[in-house]
């Protein structure tokens, strides 16, 4: 459906029509009373003109439309789509045209919104217990709003269950789409971006995983969801972007608020990343170790300070080695003998 832009905005004129009118039509009906013998059938007809525009001309405010910046207002005219207003100002429309917004009543999770007036919050605010209809704006805002999408339980690329939450930022461009397109474009959206972040979760895994392809190009690469976090939420945005197009939303940006194992494997993943880096700091203490003996020996022949055989360099090498690789410091022990 193309979109046609109201820009006219004679709300201001009209208004003072309408007022002008309303008072010539007291003028004009007191002087009809006045005069009506004298005048005759023309002063009847001045008397039910004026009745007439008394009793109806109220109709013509009806169709007076106040736009706020950021704001738009789909209008349609009985049952057909009459026109968009984008622009703020004052303007008049047809007054029989209804503004359209089937998603005007719901909110989304530290979304920003038109405000619309709701009795029933405002007389409870003042201490009043009522039960009213809550008046709700049917504008459509324009600003850049934040969807705090629920964190959600997904498996890995491993089969991993992790908890991920993502923050969106969005905003409507295209009001139209937005109403007609999609029966309710926040909830939609909500359901596109629980969608795309599970299609795209389970193509990483939570940490760098050997022989893992993460691009689809047949080559194992270093991709993980915590380790690639910038990459990942920019093809959650993509995702959500291709999703949403037709509902008339743009997709700002995408980022990742919470991640971190589920609950009921966190104690055990845990204990593996404690293994790895323990794993990792003995291969590294050993690296250093047996550079260190090797240097001592090389050492200990270049200036021939002492001449061991191969059982005596074998004891050597033991003894330095349990010395710079155990957890606590070494004990000496005295040998007052002779070493052979």
């Amino acid at each position: 459906m193309n979109e046609r832009v109201i820009t006219k905005k004679n709300g201001m004129g009209v208004l003072l029509g309408v007022i002008i009118g309303y008072v010539a039509a007291v003028i004009l009906l007191i002087t009809f009373i006045n005069l009506r013998w004298a005048l005759g059938g023309i002063a009847v007809l001045g008397i039910v003109l004026c009745i007439l525009w008394l009793a109806f001309g109220w109709i013509l405010l009806c169709g007076l439309r106040t736009i706020k910046p950021q704001e738009a207002l789909v209008l349609t005219l009985f049952g057909k789509y009459y026109g968009t207003i984008k622009e703020d100002g004052f303007y008049f429309v047809n007054p029989f045209c209804v503004a359209v917004n089937p998603a005007a009543a719901t909110k989304l999770s530290q979304s920003g919104d038109v405000k619309g007036g709701n009795l029933a919050e405002a007389i409870a605010a003042q201490g009043g217990n009522v039960q009213a209809a809550s008046v709700v704006s049917k504008k459509i805002s324009l600003k850049i709003m934040t969807l705090n999408n629920s964190r959600q339980k997904i498996n890995d690329r491993l089969g991993n269950p992790v908890e991920i939450g993502i923050a969106v930022m969005w905003r409507v461009i295209d009001p139209v789409k937005a109403v007609f397109n999609v029966d309710n474009y926040k909830e939609y959206l909500s359901l596109q971006c629980d969608s795309a972040v599970r299609n795209i979760v389970k193509i990483y895994p939570y940490d760098v995983a050997q022989g893992v392809d993460t691009t689809g190009d047949g080559v194992a690469d270093e991709g993980s969801l915590r380790g690639s976090s910038e990459l990942v939420a920019s093809r959650i945005k993509d995702e959500i972007q291709s999703k949403v197009e037709e509902a008339g939303i743009e997709i700002i940006e995408a980022r990742i608020t919470y991640l971190a194992y589920a609950p009921e494997i966190a104690a055990v993943m845990l204990q593996r990343q404690q293994a790895s880096a323990i794993i990792d700091a003995r291969k590294m203490i050993v690296d250093g170790a047996v550079g260190m003996v090797e240097m001592a020996l090389e050492r200990l022949d270049e200036k021939g300070t002492i001449n061991l055989d191969e059982e005596r360099k074998a004891a050597m090498v033991s003894n330095l080695l349990v010395v710079l690789c155990g957890n606590k410091d070494a004990q000496p022990v005295v040998n007052s003998g002779s070493l052979y």
